[in-house]
């Protein structure tokens, strides 16, 4: 098995993932917050699927999917363009809402398809090419899509563990 074909399904885990813990459920517990100070599922599926588009497309050299397909309209939120979530703090994770589960897998589907599409032409060479130079040492593409796939696995994760918790309290 080739590195690539390992890249290739672990990023399909995500997509699973993401449609698990966003299936079937409503605005009112996609939105809800278990304490003021913590992340919705609509937050933290939105960032995870920023993130991963932001610095796909950055190693990739191609254009953010929130940009060229329309999504930041579609999401409507009173963000700036490029915003990706992170540091925000607990008034600006209050901004991301959504009406449907459908905007975040939909929106992280189109992002999904774009990073497939990047990792499909890697070769093994490429992984070793330098992407990010403001780190020491400098971030490599094979660093940089295991940094963007553990982060991913880790906000799924929560996003999950949200969504348990508020359909507890709920009950």
């Amino acid at each position: 098995m080739h590195a690539k074909d390992i890249l290739i399904d672990a990023y399909g885990r995500i997509q699973e993932e993401v449609h698990a813990a966003v299936g079937g459920l409503g605005p009112d517990v996609l939105n809800a917050r278990p304490s003021h100070d913590a992340n919705s599922v609509s937050w933290l599926v939105w960032h995870l699927t920023r993130v991963q588009d932001d610095h796909i497309a950055h190693a990739f050299g191609l254009d953010q999917v929130w940009l060229t397909q329309d999504w930041e309209k579609r999401f409507g939120l009173d963000l700036p363009r490029h915003d990706t979530g992170y540091g925000h703090s607990s008034t600006k994770v209050a901004k991301v809402r959504v009406d449907s589960g459908d905007l975040l897998t939909g929106y992280y589907d189109a992002v999904h398809e774009q990073t497939l599409g990047a990792l499909r032409g890697l070769a093994a060479a490429d992984l070793e090419r330098v992407v990010d130079e403001r780190w020491d040492p400098p971030v490599t593409l094979g660093v940089r899509l295991t940094s963007v796939l553990s982060d991913d696995l880790q906000h799924v994760g929560q996003a999950a563990y949200v969504r348990g918790l508020v359909q507890s309290t709920a009950a």
